[in-house]
């Protein structure tokens, strides 16, 4: 089980008539914390937990408490200090050295804490933002509204979250050396389309975890990434014209990044097959593809690339690392 959102909100809409569950969430953290503002996690009955709130030491005194929320049906809040000695936390021994502000709050059948509502904008791939009173009960979610902050924050005791879909990665290439590359975004929590239009690569049996196959490169593609919101393609076909196909038809889709495989030569060979200069491309472009962690199997090489490809979609702004690898 992934600790992405939209996994966690699956598995508790599965059993949510049945099971009885409980939102936790960082809500304010002072010095170190493993988790931010803003985390979550849902308990249930059954001793269940997905997510994460710690480095997984505070998890089973949350869980304690999550069982009295249940009881009681009312919300609490916890602090964990790990810098007093006489507080639970620093007898647990978390190392990270600040203080963590926790709130449980109960999921009841008259109060879904608006959480179905979260799901359904993941599931359209659709940003929004998510409002909780600290203390209380009181939830709503804004679909659609993505105010300019790429973390939580306390206004007039309001926890207000910007809830944003797992990344969507497109692979174009489905050989031996994407196996890897699949399996690793999908470990990450990812979503993870395959495209390659040649009959013996993309294989169902090779490539299990992947959450579609497509099998076309042409306005298909383009049209495919638009629609489901890709935010980067990996362009590994080991055939310069599918690669060029891959570039001519995802370049002005709105993605965040392309990695393209192979040296800086490479690169220009297909920019040129593709008929497009370092100008006219719509989106940044690395070739060659990954960040210089040495290693030349497929797994370093996957790394590599991911690597490059999470720093991306996460950083306001590429590192000087990115930069000495980015082709643009």
């Amino acid at each position: 089980m992934s600790n992405q959102l939209s996994h966690m909100l699956s598995a508790w809409l599965r059993t949510e008539t049945t099971t009885e569950w409980v939102l936790g969430t960082v809500y304010k953290t002072e010095g170190s914390a493993y988790r931010k503002a803003g985390s979550m996690m849902l308990i249930n009955s059954l001793g269940q937990q997905f997510g994460l709130l710690s480095g997984g030491c505070l998890e089973s005194d949350i869980i304690r408490n999550a069982r009295k929320v249940m009881a009681t049906e009312r919300p609490v809040t916890l602090i964990y200090d790990s810098t007093d000695e006489d507080d639970l936390s620093f007898h647990l021994g978390i190392g990270c050295g600040g203080k963590i502000y926790i709130m449980l709050q109960p999921l009841l059948s008259d109060n879904d804490l608006n959480l179905k509502a979260v799901a359904t904008a993941l599931k359209n791939r659709e940003s929004g933002t998510y409002y909780q009173k600290i203390g209380g009960l009181e939830v709503y979610f804004k679909p659609g509204e993505l105010r300019p902050l790429r973390h939580s924050h306390i206004e007039d005791g309001w926890l207000i979250t910007p809830i944003v879909p797992e990344p969507h990665l497109l692979v174009v290439g489905g050989g031996i050396d994407a196996i890897p590359l699949v399996r690793i975004a999908k470990e990450l929590g990812w979503r993870v389309t395959l495209a390659d239009p040649r009959p013996a690569n993309a294989r169902a049996e090779k490539f299990p975890e992947v959450d579609k196959v497509v099998r076309e490169l042409g306005v298909t593609l383009s049209n495919y990434a638009t629609e489901t919101r890709v935010d980067a393609a990996v362009l590994m076909c080991h055939n310069i014209d599918l690669d060029a196909q891959g570039l001519l038809n995802l370049h002005h889709c709105d993605l965040k990044h392309i990695a393209l495989l192979g040296p800086k030569h490479r690169y220009q060979q297909v920019l040129e097959c593709a008929g497009l200069s370092e100008r006219e491309l719509g989106c940044p472009v690395s070739g060659p593809a990954g960040l210089n962690i040495g290693g030349q199997l497929p797994e370093s090489i996957a790394l590599s690339i991911l690597g490059e490809c999470h720093a991306v979609l996460h950083s306001e702004s590429r590192s000087p690392q990115l930069q000495l690898v980015t082709v643009r």
